[in-house]
């Protein structure tokens, strides 16, 4: 069965902070482009990294077709078809891996998204709220400049009781409409900045949202090839424990295993903590066996030892194997080094670790314990350093 990994307001003031927002809601916007770049949608339900490893064009085989008929009853016949369907089975677990990671980050961005549309809400709503509080004690002639009328210099003298009066009283009527004029014109900014602010973050919501949903449907179409896959799995795990002697060692051996000294591979790589390190640790774990989306200490499959290994040495890497050759930096064939990781197969569904001398470790497949083979026993399809 596959294992799942499991606004501040200044006082005094009605001006609405719109900084702050704004940066909240890019935030968001760039995580969820984040999230939208690493993990897209493909025919069939795949999850596929915007930037894949190289790959021929053949078939993905995490989204290639299931043959359901009954397992051949020849030998070749047999062990071309555990192999197709291991490779199937890797890479959906692979993709259950990627999408529970995306599913639970889109949730986290869903909630992210709820609070700063809940805050720039009650910002708008205390906005508007300041707006009718500051409107309510207006003399009647704000309330004349507010609707934009003017005041006439003349009807503003009348009455004064001497010249200095009437100076007096058309500098304060002047001060006065340039007071309620700014007044009213803060008032309008405040409103139109926390409308936009709010507008915003529900656009990123909804944004968000739509990942989540997204997410939750690839996952349920994860769920039922699964279940296909998982009955597939039960008859190779039969077919392969009830194989003759004969049958089991072709199947063991059908990368060609080399038998290795473990300690003079440590001492040929080159004097690096990393390789060295990785490589050692990874080499600890020959002959454990292999089990679909395992990653140790017991058993694993095959990015699942990669993943192991490096956590040793105290570095943390990408967990499946197309996210592994993606996620580092890019390695030719003839420039490996012990300890990048070589990708293998059309969409990069097997990896190993390079030890030097041609030869990668890697956790093969079900029945298989983790071997040394070569390099070029695969079809390569790419490599990583980390």
């Amino acid at each position: 069965m596959i294992n799942r990994p499991s606004a501040r307001h200044r006082a005094g003031t009605t001006r609405f902070h719109t900084a702050g927002a704004g940066r909240a809601v890019a935030g968001i916007s760039l995580t969820l482009g984040a999230v939208v770049a690493g993990v897209s949608v493909t025919g069939g339900g795949q999850i596929a990294h915007a930037d894949p490893a190289p790959a021929t064009t053949a078939e993905d085989p995490a989204s290639s077709p299931v043959d359901t008929s009954a397992l051949p009853a020849d030998a070749d016949g047999l062990l071309e078809r555990l192999d197709e369907v291991s490779r199937q089975a890797e890479a959906t677990s692979d993709r259950v891996v990627e999408n529970a990671a995306a599913l639970e980050e889109a949730r986290a961005l869903s909630d992210r998204a709820r609070e700063v549309v809940d805050r720039y809400t009650a910002e708008a709503d205390a906005a508007a709220a300041r707006a009718k509080e500051a409107q309510g004690p207006v003399t009647d002639l704000s309330r004349s400049l507010y609707r934009g009328a003017t005041v006439d210099p003349v009807t503003a003298t009348v009455g004064a009781s001497s010249p200095q009066d009437a100076i007096d009283r058309r500098a304060y009527s002047s001060a006065l409409s340039a007071s309620r004029t700014a007044k009213v014109t803060e008032l309008e900014e405040s409103l139109r900045s926390a409308a936009s602010s709010r507008s915003l973050a529900l656009r990123t919501k909804a944004t968000a949202d739509f990942r989540l949903a997204e997410a939750a449907r690839q996952q349920r179409e994860l769920d039922a090839r699964t279940a296909e896959l998982d009955t597939l799995k039960d008859q190779i795990a039969t077919a392969v424990n009830n194989m003759s002697p004969d049958q089991k060692q072709r199947w063991i051996d059908r990368n060609g295993p080399i038998q290795v000294d473990v300690p003079q591979i440590l001492e040929s790589v080159e004097a690096s903590p990393v390789s060295d390190g990785v490589v050692a640790a990874a080499l600890s774990k020959l002959g454990a066996p292999y089990s679909w989306g395992a990653a140790g200490p017991d058993a694993f499959d095959c990015s699942g030892l990669m993943y192991w290994a490096y956590q040793q040495i105290g570095k943390t890497i990408p967990r499946t194997s197309g996210a592994q050759i993606s996620g580092g930096t890019p390695v030719s064939r003839d420039q490996l080094q012990p300890g990048d990781i070589v990708g293998y197969y059309s969409g990069v569904s097997h990896v190993g670790m390079y030890i030097g001398d041609g030869q990668i470790v890697h956790a093969s497949d079900y029945g298989i314990p983790v071997q040394v083979v070569s390099v070029d026993s695969m079809p390569f399809a790419g490599a990583a350093r980390y």
